[in-house]
């Protein structure tokens, strides 16, 4: 099932492989107690949820010492992934319901990830301030935008500028439109050939 992690990541540590391997039977684990990945498509675990978001890293490569907030993190994605591929990058996760960053902290202790601080909260309350915020369809963009953007500090710690990486399908021109912001969509099909990206992007904007 790793295996389509490898294709297009082919330079993985042996320890990033075992990250990845165990995150199968981790998520198994969890989502039997608690249903964070929809039953009917868990064994696609690896393309559906873990390949979509690590599009992120194909589009932005993250500096040592970056700061990520993933917003509306579920049951860690696309932070987990993420963090397994740049385990230098310090990550927020955060959620308004417990029960999923309960998830993510078993999913992280199982598999070793140290990178990822998860709390359970609304994105409101977080105090600090961040170079990259992600997250993968948790609300609309006008909306999601004047939750975060205050929470972004200029500059670059990546192959970007600072700004926000976020997973979505669709057309999206009309509800980008509202934010009054620039942005460039990037299709997830120009990094994987899998039919289940056709319509997916990675829509990015800087700070």
């Amino acid at each position: 099932m790793v295996k389509i992690i490898e294709k297009y990541f082919p330079n993985l540590t042996p320890h990033q492989l075992e990250q990845f391997t165990a995150l199968y039977e981790l998520y198994r684990d969890w989502n039997s107690k608690i249903n964070v990945v929809s039953r009917k498509d868990f064994d696609q675990l690896y393309l559906r949820h873990v390949l979509h978001s690590l599009a992120i890293a194909k589009v932005c490569r993250f500096e040592p010492e970056a700061r990520i907030l993933d917003v509306g993190c579920g049951g860690g994605f696309p932070c987990v992934p993420l963090a397994i591929m740049f385990p230098d990058v310090n990550f927020v996760a955060a959620d308004s319901i417990g029960k999923k960053i309960t998830v993510v902290k078993g999913v992280c202790e199982g598999a070793g990830i140290k990178n990822i601080d998860a709390r359970n909260i609304r994105v409101e309350q977080i105090p600090e301030r961040f170079d990259y915020v992600v997250s993968r369809a948790v609300t609309a963009m006008p909306t999601f935008v004047k939750w975060i953007w205050n929470k972004i500090d200029k500059g670059q710690k990546g192959s970007l500028p600072n700004g926000i990486l976020y997973l979505k399908g669709g057309d999206l021109q009309e509800e980008l439109a509202a934010t009054h912001l620039a942005w460039k969509e990037y299709n997830i099909s120009d990094f994987f050939e899998e039919e289940f990206f056709l319509t997916k992007k990675v829509v990015y904007t800087k700070r």
